[in-house]
């Protein structure tokens, strides 16, 4: 008899238990959108952070979540990514220029030779907090490669012989964490442009003209040449240091040919056709007076 009323005392608490848990269950049940898991399935899974999200399941929920997709956008995936997106969550994919990432910096070893030598830890974010640099130039490229390490793509190289790192815009996809990685802060985002053409100022250095000259001979000098040959109005000058707003550039070109110092790049464009050359004005006949003979008058 005792046995019985413990097996019964026992199923008695256990339903009890049993009924308190689903109940809390119930209360306390977290519903997850379902389009989260579908969203997530065709991100690329790169969870680099370009979309401003941590990772591709935090993207997927803000999607999910949000009223409109304006404003969210994957750089790794593009836009045949975000249309899928759509699809599954019934929105319309905002549209968003391709960015690319662009090295604002043109101190190679010739234009920016070294003052001293760096022998510590191979990494930009150590060099940055320790001292200026290798260069007389206290703002451009430390040349350690932190970027590199940084890109998961392998878009980003140093070019040994210039020692600035280079980007390879067929495999860069703009997430921005090469931007993140340089303490310098030369590298930047930029529209990737019409047949990826782009025109920009590739220095940052915002000395006083003379003394950026001296440290690097492709330094921007401040002189406002460009400023004044733009007539979009898509150049400014602050610091000592010109930029390109690249929602205004027309891609005309006009300032690049007038900068001393060669510190606007263009890329892929054309080569330029050669200008015609103005024939020498030629010099105007002169007549040399006719000699008038004399007449002897006769005796």
């Amino acid at each position: 008899m005792i046995i019985l009323t413990t097996v019964v005392v026992l199923v008695v608490i256990g339903a009890i238990g049993s009924l308190l848990l689903f109940l809390a269950a119930k209360k306390f049940e977290v519903k997850e959108d379902l389009r989260i898991g579908q969203v997530a399935e065709v991100l690329p899974q790169a969870n680099c952070g370009g979309c401003g999200f941590p990772g591709c399941s935090g993207f997927a929920s803000a999607c999910a979540k949000a009223d409109s997709l304006d404003g969210l956008f994957c750089p790794v995936g593009g836009a045949d990514v975000m249309n899928k997106v759509a699809d599954i969550l019934g929105m319309s994919a905002g549209a968003a220029d391709p960015m690319v990432a662009v090295v604002r910096c043109n101190g190679d070893c010739e234009a920016r030779p070294r003052t001293n030598t760096y022998d510590g830890a191979m990494s930009c974010a150590i060099a940055a907090a320790l001292y200026s640099g290798e260069t007389g130039c206290s703002y451009g490229c430390l040349g350690c490669g932190d970027c590199v390490a940084a890109c998961n793509f392998g878009a980003i190289h140093m070019n040994p012989e210039t020692g600035l790192p280079e980007v390879d815009e067929e495999k860069c996809t703009a997430c921005g964490a090469c931007v993140k990685a340089c303490p310098k802060h030369i590298i930047e985002l930029r529209k990737k442009g019409p047949k990826s053409r782009r025109i920009f100022v590739s220095c940052v250095n915002k000395d006083k003209g003379g003394v950026a000259k001296k440290a690097c001979t492709n330094a921007c000098i401040g002189c406002s040449k460009c400023l004044k040959e733009c007539k979009f109005e898509a150049i400014t000058i602050e610091n000592n240091l010109s930029y390109i707003d690249w929602q205004k550039c027309r891609l005309c070109r006009s300032c690049v040919e007038v900068c001393p110092t060669h510190a606007i790049h263009e890329l892929n464009f054309p080569p330029r056709k050669p200008k015609p050359e103005v024939p020498a004005a030629k010099p105007e006949a002169t007549t040399a007076p006719v000699a008038q003979e004399a007449t002897i008058p006769q005796a």
